[in-house]
């Protein structure tokens, strides 16, 4: 009450000297103060034990959502020596209650569709993006018959024929990209890897003309679109801001690219003559006998390429970055290329991918480490009591999974802050106690291992569970054989370690930029007739 009173007095007060815009400030000035000592005596009052504890914070409304973008890891480590594995913190005026562990990770992602909705969290800002009547805006029916279309073409024949065509255009790339030209320089290995990710995905996944248009205005359309992924499109995706102007405008531009090529592949006639995933929606047919309309095609695959360029792409540049700080790994897989190939070295194949173990390792120990989605979220939908607990969840509440906290944990990978590859050495005690379990479930898209039980988690479980995990690690194997077949890399003169994280964006990435040294490797006989036969094509 005397805040109250200095602030009547001091609006009272009409001195000649007393400012209107001084009296406006003094006034919002107390009432901020007012309304975070009103926060604060709420929280040490009022708890709800029946709700899981509330982390402390000053400012309502905007809560812990400085601390947690800023880090979103460090957030989650520190909470739960506080509070425990579940816990509720304010993100933008939200009630968020996250869960730990593995108990955590099988709570919220095995959860049933009654319970937890990731369809009303993720919809606002994807739907923009990817196009309407696909992923996040459809009935849950109709995006599991959708992600059915996706993984059934996903075989393992089409996975064959992808291993050449990632590889040559890992050669094509490094041999027209300036960062990579001479014997030896230095490389922004972010930037680097996201363009090559969107080259390999494009060829393999979507076909001849879609990686060709990549090489013109589709390119910077892709920018454009990729911005409608800023953390402030979680709160306003429709506000008439110049990065969602250009957003939609990308939008209706690479849709049509899209259509027009269904369009031309249709009136060619025939059979198709591709393995790519276009081919392949243009046959299918919903449940109720219609086939998929060209435009949600159109939205399907802008949709399959935003979602995997980024997982694969900040996935790729750690690796690089990784073995930039072990040459000792790297020289071990070009030993194992050598040692399994021939020193010659033949084009890789998805066979001989398959001979590489080491190569796989690396790609299982960086995902471990660094998983490219931090936060899985889901909106709950009834009160929701959390097994073990005596907690109940309103629903009023987002849940969040944090599965890369179980894999950074000594617990579940003694010395988790390492990056060692030869923890999952076949019949290491560390590989086997974290396989995933063999009880599968079929959420409409075909039998997937359920898997949420796991510590390792990096494509997510449940019936959201990424179904281009086998596309990723053939993509990201590839893309690590050919690099350490090609090059050496170490870190800059004077500097140690990896960069730091950056989770300004709803994918975790490394900070740019992030430059290693690299220098080129002498070519076998057999990797120069395939880079010969590439130049001829």
């Amino acid at each position: 009450m005397g805040l109250l009173a200095v602030v009547v007095g001091f609006l009272n007060d009409r001195a000649p000297n007393r400012s209107i815009g001084a009296i406006v400030a003094a006034a919002f000035i107390s009432l901020v103060v007012l309304a975070i000592i009103l926060n604060v005596l709420s929280q040490l009052l009022f708890r709800n034990p029946r709700e899981p504890p509330l982390v402390f914070h000053w400012v309502p409304f905007f809560g812990n959502t400085i601390v947690y973008g800023i880090d979103p890891y460090r957030f989650f480590f520190g909470s739960r020596q506080k509070y425990g594995d579940v816990f509720t913190f304010i993100l933008l005026g939200k009630k968020t209650t996250v869960c730990l562990g593995t108990k955590g990770n099988e709570f919220i992602l095995n959860g049933k569709l009654k319970d937890a909705n990731a369809e009303e969290i993720y919809s606002p800002l994807t739907t923009p993006v990817f196009g309407a009547g696909v992923v996040y805006d459809c009935p849950n029916a109709k995006l599991m018959e959708q992600k059915k279309f996706v993984k059934f073409g996903l075989t393992t024949e089409a996975l064959r024929s992808y291993v050449p065509l990632i590889a040559q255009e890992v050669i094509d790339f490094t041999s027209r990209c300036p960062a990579f030209q001479g014997a030896k320089g230095t490389a922004n290995i972010t930037a680097c890897m996201a363009e090559l990710t969107l080259y390999t995905a494009s060829r393999s996944l979507q076909g001849k003309e879609v990686r060709e248009k990549f090489d013109a205005s589709f390119a910077d359309l892709y920018h454009d679109l990729d911005m409608g992924f800023t953390p402030i499109n979680f709160m306003l995706p429709w506000a008439p801001l110049p990065h969602n102007r250009k957003r939609d405008y990308a939008q209706r531009k690479m849709a049509q690219t899209y259509t027009e090529i269904i369009q031309a592949r249709r009136e060619a006639g025939g059979e198709k003559n591709s393995e790519d995933m276009i081919w392949n929606l243009m046959s299918c047919v919903y449940k109720d006998g219609s086939p998929i309309p060209d435009v949600e095609i159109a939205h399907m695959m802008i949709a399959l390429l935003m979602a995997g360029q980024h997982s694969s792409s900040s996935t790729s540049a750690w690796i690089i970055l990784r073995l930039a700080t072990r040459p000792d790994i790297l020289e071990e897989l070009y030993e194992e290329q050598i040692n399994f190939l021939g020193a010659d070295l033949p084009p890789l194949t998805f066979d001989t991918l398959q001979g590489l173990p080491l190569n796989s390792q690396v790609v299982r120990e960086t995902l471990r480490m660094h998983a490219p989605i931090h936060s899985i979220m889901r909106k709950v939908k009834q009160p929701l009591p959390i097994p073990g607990t005596s907690y109940t969840i309103p629903d009023s509440h987002v849940l969040l999974a944090a599965p890369g906290v179980t894999s950074n944990t000594d617990e579940f990978f003694p010395n988790s802050s390492e990056w060692e590859p030869h923890r999952w050495d076949a019949g290491s005690d560390q590989a086997t106690a974290n396989e995933e379990d063999d009880e599968k479930i079929d959420y409409g898209y075909g039998l997937v291992t359920k898997g949420a039980s796991s510590p390792y988690l990096p494509f997510g479980a449940g019936r959201h569970r990424c179904i281009g995990e086998a596309f990723a690690y053939v993509q990201l194997g590839t893309v690590t054989a050919m690099m350490a077949r090609h090059f050496k890399f170490r870190n800059l003169d004077g500097v140690k370690g990896v960069v730091g994280t950056d989770y300004s964006s709803l994918f975790s990435r490394p900070l740019s930029p992030a430059e290693v040294q690299w220098e080129r490797r002498p070519q076998g006989k057999g990797e120069k007739a395939f880079l010969d036969r590439g130049r001829t094509c």
